[in-house]
């Protein structure tokens, strides 16, 4: 920065040099004092290279910021289209768990119901039996009371008849 300050100064000293000079007649022209004149251009000739090379570094930082900027953008770019894909992954585990589960509870839902409706076939079934076994029973039970009463009014034996039929027990 002071390079800077020195040039500009220098430059406005030359100006003031070319200002404040004598003038030639009848033209535009002046007349210098040549060995100043070179003196004052050598000086910012000298202090122009570092001036460049200080913007020269200043460019040059400026790529690697750039450039550092890109890597980093890309690479964030990278890291969101992988969390994309890692999350679109896990969005379609999660679909195709939660449609097995779901088949899974339906396929449970209909042994469930199977099981449901085999059990009640097989209790009726059973209390149809049941009720079978309990006619003949009380059919039993009853030609056995009225063989009894028979047999009371008769004062006689008792006698089978043959269309009993026997006991399945």
């Amino acid at each position: 920065m002071e390079d800077v300050v020195e040039l500009l100064s220098r430059l406005a000293s030359l100006a003031q040099a070319v200002e404040q000079a004598r003038s030639v007649p009848m033209s535009s022209n002046c007349m210098m004092h040549r060995g100043e004149l070179l003196s004052a251009l050598a000086g910012m000739r000298d202090a122009i290279p570092v001036e460049i090379a200080k913007a020269q570094q200043v460019i040059d930082e400026r790529e690697h910021i750039v450039a550092a900027g890109r890597t980093e953008a890309e690479r964030i770019v990278a890291e969101g289209a992988a969390e994309r894909q890692r999350l679109t992954s896990m969005h379609e585990i999660t679909l195709a768990a939660e449609q097995e589960a779901a088949r899974i509870v339906e396929q449970a839902q209909a042994e469930a119901q199977r099981l449901r409706d085999e059990v009640e076939e097989y209790v009726d079934t059973s209390l149809a039996n049941f009720e079978q076994l309990l006619g003949r029973t009380i059919d039993t039970v009853r030609l056995g009371r009225n063989r009894m009463n028979a047999v009371v009014g008769l004062e006689g034996g008792f006698e089978p008849q043959p269309q009993e039929k026997p006991l399945p027990f």
